[in-house]
């Protein structure tokens, strides 16, 4: 089994997750690659860093180290599509986000070796939150979940124009109670970012499996468009902008914090 990378175990309730800012490839996975697929271009690039600062805040952090395309950690065991009628990437995606193949000719993923990827990657991870959230419950009578992406600005394949810089996501209020989500999104709205909640990203898997507000696990999921922390060409992080999207950031996930402390007495 695989260690998870625990960057930092908090004082609150809250746990954050960074499901795909991974980038490392198994030597044996990665002598099957095509060029694009070693190449990661699907990475949530630098949302480690970007939310380094909410250990300050009291928040556990919990954060990948090995890259999507070996296993995708917020996506479902069964590997049942997330969105009805749209691209699906899949647990052990085939191809990029802009459809170029991810494996040499020979060399995709079968149903054998998903699973074994599943038991040695997924399962370790998982195993993880659901532990953690369930010592959160023990120790404050609830928990708090926030999924952490981001996404370039135009995907053609998954999506039509260019999205708002803040998307949270609530399985459409299911995850989250709608008080406290609505606190969090006010902020996000007042701020200077275009933003939207249950939109195009409404919770990958992460969001809507450990998400239960009437047991007292209240989960959001937030895709940032990456134009507002890096420069999605080069793929360098912007301390610039970065520093600007982590006040809102810091805002957002202290509302949720009081929030759901409001909520839970």
């Amino acid at each position: 089994m695989i260690e998870v990378q625990v960057v930092r175990e908090g004082s609150t309730p809250l746990l954050i997750s960074v499901p795909h800012d991974g980038r490392h490839l198994p030597d044996a996975i990665q002598q099957r690659m095509t060029p694009q697929g070693q190449d990661i271009p699907d990475t949530d690039w630098h949302v480690a860093k970007l939310y380094e600062f909410a250990g300050d805040l009291g928040a556990s952090i919990l954060v990948a180290s090995y890259s999507r395309y070996v296993v995708d950690l917020n996506r479902p065991p069964d590997d049942a599509a997330l969105y009805k009628g749209q691209v699906a990437t899949g647990i052990s995606p085939q191809r990029t986000f802009a459809g170029d193949d991810i494996y040499l000719d020979g060399e995709a993923v079968d149903g054998n070796e998903q699973a074994e990827r599943v038991h040695t990657f997924w399962r370790p991870y998982h195993s993880y939150i659901e532990a953690k959230l369930f010592a959160l419950r023990q120790k404050y009578g609830y928990a708090l979940l926030w999924d952490a992406h981001s996404i370039p600005s135009q995907v053609p394949r998954l999506f039509d124009g260019e999205l708002p810089v803040l998307n949270i996501g609530t399985n459409d209020t299911l995850s989250c109670a709608v008080t406290i989500a609505d606190d969090v999104f006010n902020v996000a709205s007042s701020s200077h970012y275009a933003s939207i909640m249950n939109g195009r990203f409404k919770g990958g898997y992460i969001t809507r499996n450990y998400g239960d507000p009437r047991n007292n696990v209240n989960a959001i999921q937030l895709e940032i468009a990456q134009r507002a922390y890096m420069n999605e060409k080069s793929r360098e992080y912007d301390d610039t902008k970065a520093k600007r999207l982590r006040d809102t950031l810091r805002s957002m996930i202290g509302t949720f914090i009081s929030s759901a402390q409001r909520h839970h007495e």
